[in-house]
């Protein structure tokens, strides 16, 4: 199935994943915006000698090697060393594990080279996370795990499984919303991906509760607290050890859907509430409400917390936050409903409000937003962090349809507003005016814009040729993040192109045609690259700036998650079927629900 012809999308589940891009304005923009200071509506990036020194310095950095940045913090973590144990394996969010000898053969028909598959629920967006022997993904009901729940009463659910064998642990269930679709789509289940780290794990449902799990359930006898009002105490079942109602206890009114991949730091988690409009798509719900919060992991407690972008929210805030030492500066990243990134100190201003450092605009000022054929988006990817630099594309849900987009490279060592330009208005030619949900410049208002001289735009991807509206040239809506290494960034987007550019300078180097729609992101390991799309093929690629496709091999059924590797196996997510893949391991199927089959070596 190609996109072009048809997009099939359940409303929503765009968010689950956290990922995702944005659409182009229809501005005159540069192919490639090499370092720019900013982009105007109808003119080329500006460029300084400074810029272009810059970027030439950039361009010929090569020697940052982000997998040794993310073994680092596992190792401060209780995880494994090579273990999994968030969405991007740490908080940089770049997918670029350890990993040797990774399959790019396998057979799920066959069993050839699969460890174990074990089956997951008929919908799951979630992707895997592989922490101290356990297994744990996002997901709905269909599997029927546990006997008080059959497969037809449609549940949140978060399964655990043993790492070595697939054998099912335990499960966390959780029923719908009485509110129905507003807040909690059918059958979507639970969309985010979890944070663990000990014997703890940290995870947002689909009733809008961060939870904080015992990693062991009650396989260890013990109820763990404070919580102790579980439904019982089976082993088949999870032990909630705290839970925070985010929309009795803070007003957050999440529309459709609510996604956040959790990530922390020591004992702080950091939370996207996915607050958002309406359910005619109006106006924002609950403007006051929090949009992005920290919390105490061991308690719940909110530490402080930022209700940007208020009433600004275009339709649903479904991105997950990213944390890193920028420019000497702790930074977590928060990408909101607006199009806008924001960059927050994660110890707050001390009294339980946000500080923020900076914000940037990733849409052009004259953009409209619109359910239908917009120009304006905005991000539900997870932002990712590559070499002291902040990486994101804008996007919106598959059911709203297809568009031209947007990828960014931001420096972050700015303050304040660094988007590429700022709004005027004749009235006040000198003073910037406030941004306006629909469109930021309202020329028929007397608004018109200006190249921002704090500008942290590195560069801007609209595609290799965008004027020429070729489809292998043009940055599409996209629902993933990007993976670098080696300086090659990765990124595929919506419409099913797969793109791989110089992440210093944003000159693209190749595209691919995937077919399919995408809405994962990339991994990179081994000195490959793995890349899924909705028909459930998963594309090989050399890590190299020019194309190499290794392999294409299909999973039986659509991949909306992203590939994992942990401890030398990858780890890859079907809507219905979790595998765990190595060389040499054959697997044979059986009828047990505990595990997809039996595991011979």
């Amino acid at each position: 199935m190609n996109l072009r012809t048809r997009l099939t999308a359940t409303t929503l589940a765009v968010i689950c994943l956290g990922i995702l891009s944005g659409c182009y304005a229809g501005e005159a923009s540069p192919k490639v915006s090499v370092p720019v200071v900013a982009t105007t509506a109808a003119q080329a990036p500006v460029q300084t000698a400074a810029v272009a020194t810059a970027a030439i310095a950039l361009a010929e950095k090569t020697s940052y090697d982000p997998t040794a940045d993310a073994l680092k913090v596992l190792a401060k973590m209780k995880v494994g060393k090579t273990d999994s144990p968030m969405w991007g394996g740490w908080p940089g969010r770049n997918n670029t594990p350890e990993g040797k000898g990774i399959a790019t053969e396998w057979d799920v028909k066959m069993g050839t080279n699969i460890k174990w598959a074990s089956n997951l629920g008929s919908q799951t967006y979630g992707n895997p996370v592989v922490a101290n022997g356990k297994v744990f993904i996002a997901t709905n009901n269909g599997a029927e795990y546990v006997k008080r729940y059959p497969s037809r009463t449609d549940l949140g659910v978060l399964l655990a499984f043993d790492e070595k064998t697939g054998n099912f642990l335990w499960q966390l269930s959780r029923e719908k919303l009485p509110t129905g679709r507003v807040h909690d789509w059918p059958f979507l289940g639970i969309c985010a991906t979890p944070y663990v780290d000990g014997d703890k794990l940290w995870c947002v449902t689909n009733r809008n509760e961060v939870v904080c799990l015992d990693v062991n359930g009650f396989h260890d006898g013990k109820n763990d607290g404070p919580f102790k009002e579980e439904a019982n105490e089976n082993k088949d079942e999870a032990d909630v050890i705290w839970s925070f109602d985010l929309m009795a206890k803070l007003s957050v009114s999440q529309h459709n859907a609510c996604s956040c991949s959790i990530t922390g730091i020591g004992d702080t988690i950091f939370v996207c509430t996915s607050n958002g409009v309406d359910e005619a798509h109006f106006k924002t719900q609950y403007p006051e409400a929090p949009s992005f919060l920290a919390m105490d992991r061991n308690t719940g407690k909110v530490l402080w917390s930022d209700n940007s972008p208020a009433s600004n929210i275009m339709h649903g805030q479904w991105s997950s936050p990213a944390y890193g030492v920028l420019g000497g500066q702790e930074q977590a990243i928060f990408c909101g409903g607006d199009g806008w990134v924001y960059s927050f100190d994660p110890q707050g201003d001390g009294k339980g409000k946000s500080k923020l450092l900076w914000k940037f605009d990733c849409n052009p000022k004259k953009s409209v937003y619109a359910l239908e054929r917009a120009t304006r988006n905005h991000i539900i990817a997870t932002p990712v962090i590559y070499d002291g630099l902040v990486y994101v594309g804008v996007g919106e849900d598959p059911e709203h349809g297809e568009g031209s987009g947007h990828l960014w490279c931001i420096d972050p060592t700015k303050r304040g507003d660094v988007s590429p330009e700022q709004v005027f208005n004749s009235k006040d030619p000198k003073t910037p005016i406030a941004y306006k949900r629909l469109q930021a410049c309202d020329e028929k208002a007397g608004d018109f814009t200006r190249e921002n001289p704090n500008s942290g735009a590195v560069w801007h991807y609209t595609g290799s040729d965008p004027e020429q509206k070729k489809f292998e040239d043009t940055m599409h809506r996209t629902l993933g993040s990007v993976a670098i290494k080696n300086d090659l960034l990765y990124i595929a987007d919506q419409s099913g192109l797969f793109h791989c550019l110089n992440a210093k300078t944003g000159k693209v180097h190749w595209t691919h045609d995937m077919l399919a729609a995408s809405w994962a992101s990339p991994l990179i390991v081994d000195e490959k690259v793995y890349m899924g799309d909705e028909d459930g093929d998963i594309c090989i690629f050399k890590l190299s700036a020019d194309k190499d496709l290794i392999g294409e091999i299909n999973m039986g059924s659509s991949v909306y998650s992203t590939p994992v590797v942990a401890n030398n196996v990858l780890f890859i997510a079907s809507k219905d079927e979790l595998f765990a893949i190595q060389p040499g391991a054959k697997f044979k199927r059986t009828k047990s629900k505990s595990s997809g089959g039996e595991v011979t070596d």
